[in-house]
């Protein structure tokens, strides 16, 4: 009797052990269902052109006619001795934003819409107390363009906006700083066409400055004569 009852303790399942089923197998899900593969990790994102897929025509220009032109007029033995346009920058001064802030987003996004890049901010750098400005105070925004978006403003500038303007004669031969430089400034914003006149709040002007690699004043003027941008007969 003894051992009958140390046979039948024996065959029963053990306490917290494995379902019924083939010795070593874990149990899988009902309806035969199988697991789902893990997820491959996905690639790095990839950047979006600059310009499309149309490059822009002034810098074709460039490279097509006017290195071939400035190279025989001037005597350059390299097409890398021509000098080239290096960036254009985009000033919007906004006196009146350290008072209403909400005037500087009207700006800022004025400004994007015509460059095609977002703004930087602007900020006194010390504060003067005759014109009411404390230091670190948005007094406006500016944009650096350079490659494709640089010639692609610079095509719209010359050839749309400008002459747009009323009673145009030419952008001033005066405004060169004398290292290859040459600085203008616009009345208007709402000369180009990517502004909405019925969306403006406020009639605002910019100053461009187009910086380039030449070490003459003379050389900067032939390359954005080259390039277009109509100067005013002195």
């Amino acid at each position: 009797m003894a051992e009958a009852k140390k046979t039948d303790r024996g065959s029963g399942p053990k306490a917290g052990g494995a379902p019924a089923g083939k010795a070593g197998q874990a149990a899988r899900p009902k309806g035969g269902a199988k697991a789902a593969p893990a997820a491959e990790p996905q690639g790095p994102a990839k950047r979006a052109s600059v310009s499309g897929s149309v490059p822009p025509r002034m810098r074709d220009r460039f490279r097509a006619a006017v290195v071939p032109a400035m190279m025989k007029e001037r005597g350059y033995g390299n097409p890398f001795q021509v000098p080239r346009l290096e960036k254009v920058v985009i000033n919007m001064g906004v006196g009146e934003g350290k008072e209403n802030p909400k005037v500087l987003d009207f700006a800022t996004a004025d400004l994007q819409a015509i460059s095609g890049q977002r703004p930087v901010i602007t900020r006194a750098k010390k504060s003067i107390a005759n014109f009411k400005l404390r230091e670190n105070v948005p007094i406006g925004c500016k944009v650096t363009l350079r490659g494709p978006r640089m010639y692609e403003f610079l095509d719209r500038l010359v050839n749309v906006a400008l002459p747009r303007v009323r009673d145009f004669k030419g952008v001033p031969p005066k405004g060169f700083d004398g290292r290859g430089n040459y600085n203008m400034g616009l009345k208007e914003q709402v000369i180009f066409p990517e502004i909405v006149y019925d969306k403006v709040d406020k009639v605002r002007g910019m100053d461009i400055t187009m910086v380039t690699t030449a070490r003459t004043d003379e050389e900067a003027k032939a390359l954005l004569t080259h390039l277009g941008v109509p100067f005013r007969e002195s």
